[in-house]
């Protein structure tokens, strides 16, 4: 199958579990209505909560994650394959977490997790302190999973920041859709959002799939939005204003052989060595 519907679902998540299965559950049942067979969630699509207490107190393991189990339910009932864009899963002593996304089968399987790579510890301009290490464990393994219609490779947020991976992905792993669920910043959003989804398209000549957080959160945190979805050449064909929601965008996987065929980038890295020259005397 070389086309299908993809369904971006742009969430603004609380501190509530409850509320925010109610929402992906009203969402991804809109994305199932309007023919989407790939539905993708945002980035901490079961809760945002910046105080470590409380969130540690609410957390579980895999197997007692209430929007994981929801999601799975969903899938079944709805024959979809359902992306849960990330969630925070407790791991090892309980101590820290892994933020973890799940992409789950018509059967309600799970086909695939990955686990962040690269967490987010930054200090914005405007005074704002990250420190996503503080509370998760990075991940170490690069992921791809095959679905009926295409190859993907799984990343979240801070990833789209690394190359790299995306070029591993693409090149060493054969995917035709990379996909980013994300949490971004209002800052970094509008400063950085359209322009790295768009080079990491255009770098590896692959469809890009990005649902989003979007709006202010209780948590006084305030993300983004402007889910994505871009084409191989690196157009925007679908996008989400700040408002919860969903988007759809037809896939035409065809168009990443015909993309790589004109600009066949990934077939011409080549080795080479650094010198570095050191300071010229003035």
């Amino acid at each position: 199958m070389s086309t299908f519907r993809a369904a971006l679902v742009q969430m603004t998540s609380s501190r509530s579990v409850a509320d925010n299965v109610a929402t992906m559950d009203r969402l991804v049942r809109a994305a199932a209505a309007g023919g989407a067979s790939y539905v993708q969630t945002p980035e901490t699509t079961g809760i945002m909560d910046e105080d470590p207490q409380r969130l540690f107190e609410t957390l579980t393991d895999e197997a007692g994650d209430a929007v994981l189990a929801h999601g799975r339910r969903l899938a079944r009932e709805l024959g979809i394959h359902l992306h849960i864009g990330s969630l925070a899963i407790k791991v090892g002593d309980g101590s820290k977490a892994a933020n973890r996304a799940f992409v789950i089968a018509p059967s309600g399987e799970i086909a695939a997790r990955y686990d962040k790579i690269h967490l987010f510890d930054v200090q914005l301009a405007d005074g704002q302190v990250y420190r996503e290490s503080a509370r998760y464990v990075a991940g170490g393994e690069a992921v791809t999973v095959d679905l009926p219609f295409a190859r993907f490779g799984l990343a979240i947020c801070y990833d789209l920041r690394f190359p790299h991976l995306f070029r591993t992905l693409a090149k060493e792993g054969g995917a035709e859709v990379l996909t980013a669920p994300a949490a971004f910043t209002r800052p970094t959003g509008e400063a950085h959002w359209h322009t790295l989804l768009r080079a990491r398209a255009i770098e590896t000549g692959c469809w890009v799939l990005a649902a989003a957080q979007a709006g202010l959160h209780e948590n006084g945190r305030e993300t983004y939005g402007h889910s994505l979805a871009i084409d191989p050449w690196g157009r925007v064909v679908a996008e989400a204003g700040i408002e919860p929601g969903v988007i759809f965008a037809d896939i035409d996987t065809s168009e990443v052989a015909a993309v790589r065929g004109r600009v066949p980038a990934l077939a011409h890295d080549r080795p080479y060595t650094l010198r570095a020259t050191g300071r010229v005397a003035s």
